[in-house]
């Protein structure tokens, strides 16, 4: 790598190209090192669009390739993570919707991911969009996802089989019950963030979720990874937004950036992950040593920060007074 030539801001296209070349050197062809036990990762942002299960795939796709033995559950009605890995989700297909409402036990319902001989995901078909609705009137109906993947991982280890390394569980945009389920089978939380406006909108109401959660039902889980999204670094917006976030979350935040990027796009039309559709392209790279750092992390357990939440939330309760005030009273409608 010292042969590569120096680069400064002024040359933003060299710089990105010099980083990629680095990144491949260092990257090509490395095993990444085992957890010293299963680790489940529930991928959430309850904001749209933020990158949650292009996360989910390509993490996915990385840790596979470093060596690891890696599950996803595809737990969002869309199925998006389930055609990204190229697994079969039309309706009928055995589905997590089998496992959460049916109680079918999961490794009836686990599928290999064609592109890579260790990854495995549980898909999700459109049965799974009226399990909210079933999910109420059963009994535990925060607790059978994470049943279900108990027993599962035991079932391999006294099968003799290689044990799973890591669970990634892809969460639909929204707290109901399927993200409940999410975060009860969950031990640690990865929040993406888009490096855009708004970015931060929501994080306090997830946190409280997630808190309460915590309290409840699952006091294992915590926020250990905060990954940041479709990063432009050409733009002042981007670098405000990463620069915040990493001011308040220190602990959590992922050095690595996901820059936005046309191939990780096109991946998903391909029946791919980006790892497989161009492994070396920039959104490639970038998962990829994502993907190494977060076993080179492992489980942060740190405080998070409070002071932005905090803040955040004054200014959601400053602005629901502001709007109290200018709401006319019944009384006043009536005399109208």
């Amino acid at each position: 790598m010292a042969s590569l030539p120096s680069v400064d801001d002024s040359t933003p296209l060299a710089a990105q190209l010099s980083v990629d070349a680095r990144r491949r050197i260092e990257l090509h062809g490395r095993t990444f090192e085992k957890p010293a036990a299963t680790r489940v990762i529930t991928i959430a942002n309850q904001k749209g669009g933020v990158g949650k299960t292009t996360s989910t795939v390509n993490l996915a796709a990385g840790l596979a390739q470093g060596g690891m033995n890696v599950l996803v559950i595809d737990n969002d009605p869309q199925g998006n993570a389930s055609t990204a890995l190229g697994i079969e989700h039309r309706a009928g297909t055995p589905s997590v919707y089998e496992v959460l409402v049916e109680g079918q036990p999961l490794a009836e319902v686990v599928q290999k991911c064609p592109d890579l001989p260790s990854l495995w995901c549980v898909p999700a078909t459109i049965d799974l969009s009226g399990a909210e609705i079933e999910l109420v009137s059963l009994v535990s109906r925060e607790t059978r996802l994470r049943r279900a993947v108990d027993d599962y991982l035991q079932a391999r280890v006294d099968e003799g089989l290689e044990p799973i390394d890591y669970v990634l569980v892809d969460c639909p945009p929204s707290l109901g019950l399927l993200t409940v389920n999410a975060f009860v089978v969950g031990r640690e939380v990865l929040i993406p963030i888009q490096c855009e406006y708004y970015a931060l909108e929501g994080l306090t109401q997830l946190l409280r979720t997630i808190e309460m959660i915590r309290q409840h039902l699952n006091p294992d889980l915590h926020v250990s990874t905060i990954l940041l999204t479709m990063y432009d670094g050409r733009t002042n917006l981007a670098q405000q937004v990463a620069e915040e976030v990493r001011s308040h979350f220190p602990e959590q935040t992922l050095k690595t950036s996901v820059p936005r990027s046309v191939r990780i796009s096109e991946a998903p039309s391909h029946g791919q992950t980006v790892m497989t559709y161009d492994p070396g392209s920039s959104g490639a790279l970038a998962y990829l040593e994502a993907a190494r750092e977060l076993t080179r992390r492992g489980p942060v357990r740190e405080p998070m920060r409070g002071d932005l939440v905090r803040a955040r939330a004054g200014q959601d309760d400053e602005h629901h007074d502001r709007a109290a005030e200018q709401r006319p009273t019944a009384i006043q409608e009536d005399a109208r």
